[in-house]
């Protein structure tokens, strides 16, 4: 498995892939309740051309897409709600998905630890993320990796509570 930046004809199938991966979480809104949110996930791939913004992608040897990331460099680009958009000497992530094919296969780990090198690289304080309930899997392996909780993060996505996390380089 190795990871790495998206390649232009990856998109669609990141996308679909990010959608059905969202769409099935116990708890979390619909494609009709948030469509706003659905066309991001569709459209995830477009998000490498903000400023300092990677889409990252997991590919195992066959080159099957097993799951994918966005990186932030410039948390100004992060694009959440809260306060995260304002902190300086940050990285973040957003919108880990895992192919259900994948799943326990340390996919959403190694796109993670992907993120936190560049972060390092970049010489930042802090990488930042956000997760909710019904993410629960990944909440744990947050913080098995040294994620601590950061309720300053927290906000609400239309009613769903969105949790943030904090993890020191």
């Amino acid at each position: 498995m190795i990871v790495r930046d998206i390649r232009e004809d990856e998109a669609v199938e990141l996308g679909r892939l990010m959608v059905d991966v969202y769409s099935a979480l116990e708890g979390f809104p619909n494609p009709s309740e948030q469509p706003q949110y659905y066309e991001l996930l569709e459209n995830v791939a477009t998000m490498a051309e903000r400023p300092d913004t990677r889409v990252l992608v997991a590919v195992t040897d066959d080159g099957l897409l097993a799951g994918g990331v966005v990186y932030f460099a410039d948390m100004s680009q992060y694009g959440s709600g809260g306060s995260a958009t304002s902190v300086t000497n940050a990285s973040g992530l957003r919108l880990l998905a895992v192919s259900p094919a994948f799943r326990g296969q340390g996919v959403g780990r190694r796109l993670t630890e992907a993120c936190i090198a560049l972060g390092r690289e970049q010489r930042h304080a802090e990488v930042i993320l956000h997760t909710t309930a019904s993410m629960e899997p990944a909440w744990k392996m947050y913080e098995r990796m040294g994620f601590r909780r950061s309720e300053d993060l927290d906000f609400h996505q239309g009613e769903l509570p969105v949790f943030g996390f904090r993890l020191a380089l």
